[in-house]
């Protein structure tokens, strides 16, 4: 009941009982508080607070707002804009440490003047306060806009953080994931994005395409990939990305049971499988050209579904088996190079009915006709492209052969 009572019934509440609490003994008293403790949901210094306030005004009477005197003027503002100009435009912190040394410098060259109790003040005023009085101030600075605020800081505090170090040859299941920039030289306006998914056991590779950076496509994406890959997903890493880190992703990750992590900021290294991926599987596809529009998603789309075949069934890789220090020098081993189906049908983890159904899928598959699709699709790509950003090209009709692909036609 406390939580939903409303401001006006708790003034009422008040008022019923001030007349009596002011004509009682001391026990009693203290039986009204904890009456209107529970009533109202208050704290017991509050209501106590709340009581003498309404004696004080009297019953009927309704309680004017007390103002807060302003301690800080305008003289004591615009000194302050001056220090924060002068000291290059620095955060309240620390410009409260420098304003010792900066308002007798900037006093002596005749550029800031000070009675002595505004001097005081100046000298006395602290950093939030500071950054209280400069808000409106730095919005004009800043051409009328504001700093973003912190929210997505809170959810990406609550995530853990998982190093290169931290894997230990997890299951299949547990991927990292990132997003590539198809946005050329410029990152103005909306472009393609491509999100890439690496499992870390067998290293296969899921990529998609994202018309846009929003946390529900990537959800959408990630819902995609689980159908794709071979395995049930177990967890997702992520790097510090805003469109990851907010509260569609990493709410909808965990409602879907998947183990949430993401990696140091600035150390691309906690992210080795996926940023290998990156550029030996996105960028050799795709180059580093602009590309927007619906219909260009599509054919990338196209595009990546016969790579994920080809890359996953017939491109073998290295992973590293193991690295140790001799004095300055690092030596590296790694395991033969295999492909992430070989990987998937050696891992005892992987169950007998995953290991069939990719092997039956493998038997499928012609890597010449998954190669000759992916050149087909790159080539009606070129046409699209926008290397420089802003600079529209017009669209070719890609040539397509309408002979059969064959290993002497393809070559």
């Amino acid at each position: 009941m406390a939580g939903k009572i409303s401001m006006g019934a708790r003034r009422e509440v008040v008022s019923a009982v001030t007349e009596r609490y002011r004509s009682a003994k001391r026990a009693e008293k203290g039986r009204i508080l904890d009456e209107l403790c529970a009533t109202t949901g208050w704290h017991r210094k509050h209501a106590v607070r709340a009581l003498r306030r309404r004696e004080a005004v009297g019953p009927g009477v309704v309680e004017a707002t007390r103002k807060r005197r302003r301690r800080y003027g305008a003289t004591i503002k615009d000194a302050l804009t001056a220090l924060w100009e002068a000291s290059d435009r620095v955060c309240g912190k620390r410009l409260k440490v420098m304003i010792p040394t900066l308002l007798p410098a900037l006093e002596q060259h005749g550029r800031l003047q000070l009675g002595q109790s505004d001097r005081d003040r100046v000298l006395a005023i602290s950093a939030a306060t500071i950054d209280r009085l400069l808000v409106d101030v730095k919005i004009a600075a800043s051409g009328g806009r504001r700093r973003r605020a912190g929210f997505y800081s809170a959810i990406r505090r609550e995530v853990p953080i998982r190093t290169f170090n931290d894997w230990n040859s997890p299951v299949p299941g547990f991927c990292e994931v990132d997003m590539v920039a198809d946005g050329g030289t410029s990152v103005a306006g909306s472009f393609i994005q491509t999100l890439t998914m690496v499992d870390v056991a067998t290293g296969w590779t899921e990529c998609l395409p994202l018309l846009t950076r929003e946390g529900s496509l990537v959800v959408e994406a990630i819902n995609r990939a689980q159908s794709l890959f071979p395995w049930l997903l177990r967890g997702v890493d992520f790097d510090n990305d805003s469109a990851f880190m907010n509260d569609v992703v990493v709410p909808w990750c965990r409602e879907q049971k998947l183990e949430v992590t993401r990696s140091r900021a600035y150390k691309k290294n906690d992210q080795a499988f996926v940023e290998q991926k990156n550029g030996a599987v996105v960028r050799r596809l795709m180059g580093y050209g602009r590309f927007d529009g619906v219909e260009t998603a599509r054919m990338m789309g196209r595009l990546y579904a016969a790579a994920r075949l080809y890359v996953n069934f017939f491109q073998p890789s290295f992973k590293l088996k193991e690295k140790c220090r001799e004095g300055a020098k690092v030596i590296k081993r790694y395991h033969l190079p295999s492909t992430p189906y070989e990987r998937a049908l050696a891992h005892p983890k992987v169950t007998a009915a995953v290991k069939k159904r990719l092997r039956d899928q493998y038997r499928s598959l012609d890597p010449v006709a998954l190669l000759a699709q992916i050149r087909a699709t790159q080539e009606e790509l070129g046409n699209r492209v926008d290397r420089r950003a802003g600079q529209a090209r017009g669209l070719q009709p890609a040539h397509t052969s309408i002979l059969p692909v064959t290993a002497a036609t393809f070559a």
